[in-house]
């Protein structure tokens, strides 16, 4: 079995919801990590990339007849070049990267792009559903058959508010961890962090032509005090924990990884970041539904027979705040080695493209403090979980 390498990972900036990329095509957004790959790795895309796998959690409307393969041809890779689309909800960015590095492993490709897409102005968030307020809790989304196994179907926010009951968190504390990704994605992004990662992207907005060069849902200034003014989302105040402060960023973006075999970096002479070891998904009570992180982590460590201790930084996606917390409570991890660029809560979740943006910083910050191991893991929708294990080189 051969390894699987990272050579490059890049993605654009996120736009907030209704923002700078309000006017730009799902497909075009996607097609703009492809052409940063191919002009930063100094390869022909139509000739050099055999597949091309992209996350996308709505893949409808402009996201829909399989992205994946139609943002090659719009990053100008000819007709040659085959994509396909992947949906594991949350983890499907993610997800697009483990199978690449599978695929590789396996010897049955060498060269590979997998990351995500998903423009959640444009294609809003569960619009693939039969819910006339597109919500994955609506009981018409499933058959009646699930009710004869499960006795409810849960929103994520209130899996979140569970978890916070179930853990014992306390609002203050939940917006604590808040207010620290916002404020570490302020310290990163002012010392230029993301500067190597994030590829400007030009667009048009109301007033012109305009090229977006940084992440737009992020508030740094935010403190606690402005967290306790904001009314909770999912349950009376009074009564839970979860507010738009607390929760992910809903954002536009895109991400992708140059993904290749040892041979491939060779003939192209390509420096790789980081080789994937390993990968792991697991699924988890749907009525609380976020908590997979916790067995995905624990499940990855004891199989490369590693503790977290021999983990130098992680990567949780910041779903919810109480998700990260009840993490770190049962896997006993470092929250100083956590999200240290800041997560989520601070840069936002564009839902198929959030696992090439984690994947991309934790190798990253894998150079920058000449570590070994990273892990990267997500919670997702229905109660599943999933990791990735990169080490760098």
């Amino acid at each position: 079995m051969q390894d699987a390498y990272v050579v490059d990972a890049v993605r654009t900036p996120l736009g907030k919801h209704g923002g700078s990329f309000s006017d730009t095509h799902p497909q075009d957004l996607a097609a703009e990590p492809l052409q940063a790959l191919e002009r930063r790795n100094g390869f022909d895309g139509g000739s050099a990339v055999e597949d091309v796998i992209y996350g996308c959690v709505t893949p409808i409307d402009e996201q829909g007849s399989n992205i994946a393969r139609i943002a090659p041809m719009v990053a100008g890779w000819g007709d040659d070049v085959p994509g396909v689309q992947l949906n594991r909800m949350c983890g499907s960015g993610q997800q697009a990267v483990n199978f690449a590095a599978g695929q590789i492993k396996a010897g049955m490709h060498d060269v590979l792009v997998a990351g995500g897409v998903e423009h959640m102005t444009r294609v809003p968030m569960a619009s693939d559903t039969a819910s006339p307020d597109c919500s994955y809790a609506d009981p018409e989304n499933v058959t009646e058959t699930y009710f004869e196994h499960f006795e409810e179907l849960t929103s994520q926010g209130e899996g979140a508010e569970r978890i916070a009951e179930q853990w014992g968190f306390s609002r203050a504390e939940v917006d604590e961890i808040a207010v620290d990704s916002q404020t570490r994605w302020g310290h990163a992004a002012a010392a230029g962090k993301y500067d190597d990662q994030v590829v400007p992207v030009e667009t048009e907005v109301d007033d012109g032509p305009v090229t977006v060069k940084r992440d737009e849902h992020p508030r740094p200034e935010t403190d606690a005090e402005t967290l306790r003014e904001l009314p909770l989302v999912f349950r009376e105040e009074g009564e839970g924990v979860i507010h738009a402060g607390n929760a992910s960023g809903v954002v536009d973006g895109a991400s992708a990884l140059l993904i290749a075999s040892k041979a491939a970096c060779e003939t192209h002479g390509w420096e790789p970041m980081a080789r994937i070891v390993d990968s792991h998904v697991v699924g988890v009570d749907p009525k609380t539904m976020l908590t997979g992180p916790i067995p995905a982590t624990t499940e990855i460590l004891a199989e490369n027979d590693l503790t977290v201790d021999d983990i130098d930084r992680f990567e949780v996606n910041e779903a919810f705040a109480p998700v990260v917390l009840a993490w770190l409570a049962e896997t006993g991890a470092d929250w100083e080695k956590t999200n240290v660029w800041g997560g989520a809560i601070a840069h936002g979740h564009p839902l198929g493209a959030t696992g090439g943006v984690l994947l991309g910083k934790l190798a990253a910050q894998l150079a920058e403090c000449n570590g070994q191991y990273g892990l990267c893991t997500m919670c997702i929708g229905f109660g599943q979980g999933i990791a990735t294990l990169i080490e760098r080189v």
